[in-house]
């Protein structure tokens, strides 16, 4: 018997829309799921009206499940979404490099009067988040490949990624963390990285 594919909502991070995670959908979709590419405004739309719309998009699905992958400051949306929201239908998530922790990078444009380079999301870069949702399986996929706009104006302790740091990427609660040589904006293009986020959608854990 066919299995029925699996909706899987993928996010972008900041200063990204939803085309650049095309490569990544398509790659899910080889794997059997049923990808669908959710767009919002980083910058100029406040996170709170962005998770709102997610969840309703999540709400839509009714019994589920339905996965959620997150890059950067969509892994963060994903996880405070499902924080937020009650009954959201059940399913696994994946957060690509998203600082958990909060960002160092956003605290320190934040200090140099630069926040206009986070927008709105300014405030949940840099706060980063407490713990992930009780009962919901959530994996960690964070790069380890020191290239990125982060380099230039911070400098990094430990494992990085050009943008967040390893440590960055750790909270209370993550199902699995793995660490893999890539850079920021390429986890969203590594196939390596699809094929575990895909191994974790299946079947919770990151290798098959």
């Amino acid at each position: 018997m066919l299995r029925m594919a699996e909706p899987v909502v993928l996010l972008h991070g900041v200063w990204m829309r939803s085309p650049a995670l095309l490569m990544l959908s398509n790659r899910l979709r080889a794997r059997g799921f049923a990808p669908i590419r959710f767009d919002y405004a980083s910058l100029f739309r406040s996170p709170s009206k962005s998770m709102e719309k997610l969840a309703m998009k999540l709400y839509g699905f009714g019994n589920g499940p339905v996965h959620i992958v997150g890059h950067s400051l969509g892994g963060l949306m994903a996880v405070e979404t499902l924080n937020q929201y009650q009954k959201l239908p059940p399913g696994r998530v994946v957060c690509l490099g998203s600082p958990l922790a909060g960002s160092g990078t956003a605290r320190l444009l934040h200090q140099k009067h630069l926040s206009f380079m986070t927008g709105k999301s300014g405030a949940l870069l840099r706060g980063g988040l407490m713990h992930v949702p009780e009962g919901r399986e959530v994996g960690m996929i964070a790069g380890a490949k020191g290239r990125g706009l982060g380099q230039v104006i911070r400098k990094f302790d430990g494992l990085h990624d050009g943008t967040v740091a390893v440590w960055e990427t750790r909270i209370p609660g993550l199902t699995e963390h793995l660490v893999v040589p890539v850079s920021h904006t390429g986890l969203v293009f590594s196939q390596v990285v699809a094929d575990h986020t895909a191994n974790f959608l299946e079947n919770g854990r990151f290798e098959r």
